[in-house]
């Protein structure tokens, strides 16, 4: 079993849901762990050594390098960069308002790209240093079926913008020993931003925990950046591969039938 122990986790959107569950999850090894969010009231409950969450909106390149920089400051360098920030809206072509495409494309999309270049100078010390470094996206796999794009063509452009990033990213750093992944879950995950979604709330019972994802996450993270890269990787394929067979306790309400998730066949 590999241990993040001292490894630096720098997180976009981690205050809550899934960037959360990913810092928790690391945490328990005793990593380090930056949170770049808005929100930036300290977690309680966050373990292991934790630095105060950098008040950070990514949709502002100089907050973000400032950021990337004072957590590579605080712990010596950035060895693992999540890419997990992000703004939804379920909407269709007519009920999208442009300042809402842009809060999309400008968080999701750029905010990746925007942050993995900040992150990218401390990966490659980490990589020369031989500490495996990792850039993990919560994107999905690129599904180009219509269907995946009729309902909410904003949203999927800005969602498949952070898969792009893994696509072009993993072959550009490649030689520089950096991992970067995709992450998606195979179920819908029960989260703020999803209980905001009308009609939501209704089908939790239907929905799995973020943990089922931190521990994907944690499971690549201990994967040769060298010869696991470029992959778009699905939470439940990740969790087999690692040997977990029982995932009845990440389901919100075990024994219900899953809700699948966007971009994944059933």
């Amino acid at each position: 079993m590999h241990s993040l122990r001292g490894k630096t986790l720098f997180i976009t959107g981690g205050s809550r849901g899934i960037g959360l569950a990913i810092a928790l999850r690391a945490a328990r090894d005793g990593a380090n762990i930056a949170i770049a969010a808005k929100t930036t009231e300290p977690h309680p409950k966050l373990p292991g050594t934790i630095y105060s969450p950098l008040a950070c909106d990514i949709r502002d390149e100089t907050q973000l390098a400032s950021a990337v920089e004072q957590a590579a400051a605080r712990f010596g360098g950035i060895d693992i960069c999540v890419n997990n920030a992000s703004a939804i809206s379920m909407t269709d072509t007519l009920a999208t308002p442009a300042k809402r495409f842009d809060l999309m494309l400008d968080i999701n999309t750029r905010g990746t790209f925007l942050c993995t270049q900040a992150c990218v100078p401390h990966l490659r010390r980490s990589a020369a240093a031989g500490r495996n470094p990792h850039v993990l996206m919560l994107a999905p796999p690129l599904n180009l079926e219509p269907k995946w794009f009729a309902p909410h063509v904003a949203y999927t452009i800005a969602k498949y913008g952070m898969s792009l990033c893994v696509l072009g990213m993993a072959e550009e750093f490649r030689g520089d020993g950096i991992a970067v992944n995709a992450l998606w879950p195979r179920s819908v995950i029960a989260t703020a931003a999803v209980t905001m979604i009308p009609g939501a709330t209704d089908e939790l019972a239907r929905m799995r925990k973020p943990e089922i994802v931190a521990d994907a996450a944690y499971f690549v993270f201990g994967q040769d950046a060298r010869s696991t890269t470029g992959r778009f990787l699905i939470d439940e394929e990740v969790l087999t591969e690692a040997g977990v067979t029982d995932l009845t306790r990440y389901a919100v309400q075990p024994g219900t039938p899953l809700l699948p998730d966007l971009f994944v066949e059933g």
